[in-house]
């Protein structure tokens, strides 16, 4: 049981670290699924504080997830349409076989939400679409290494505990 256990959830953690990238997987929650499978194992003592504060941490940042691109596109000046786009535009850049297409799909979507259904000008949607991609970024890099840090602390439990596991 312990082998299972282990083994679902270090898939479970890299799930979470794609997770934090794609926009259709909750990465920090499902690499947070990682750590409850690793301590649900019978062998190891199960820690209620570091999974509740891990669990807090996990539903934080999912909640953020969807605040710092809006923050970042009305601190721009930019408008619903714009946040949107960016989603929009990063599925687009995901599934388009173009280099870089996660970076380039979110500023192009921004840019065209905001001219396309806000009339914006130009040169503000410009400016828009440049404050919801740099939200995208700053919100996938703290999912990115929140889910690093999970991994790590994955890693390191299985570590100080290798003789129980295997």
């Amino acid at each position: 049981m312990d082998i299972v256990l282990l083994v679902l959830g270090l898939i479970f953690m890299l799930i979470g670290i794609l997770g934090s990238i794609l926009p259709v997987l909750p990465g920090v929650p499902i690499s947070w699924v990682g750590l409850l499978l690793l301590y649900l194992s019978p062998s190891l003592e199960f820690n209620w504080v570091f999974i509740i504060v891990t669990g807090i941490v996990a539903i934080g940042l999912y909640i953020l997830d969807y605040i710092i691109p809006a923050m970042g596109t009305k601190k721009f000046g930019g408008s619903k349409a714009g946040a949107w786009g960016t989603t929009i535009g990063l599925v687009v850049g995901i599934i388009a076989p173009i280099p870089f297409g996660i970076l380039i799909g979110p500023f192009v979507g921004a840019f065209i939400g905001e001219v396309l259904f806000n009339q914006t000008r130009s040169d503000h949607a410009l400016k828009a679409a440049f404050g919801s991609f740099i939200g995208f970024l700053a919100s996938t890099f703290v999912k990115f290494m929140a889910t690093l840090i999970y991994l790590g602390l994955f890693m390191y439990k299985v570590w100080i505990h290798w003789d129980v596991f295997f």
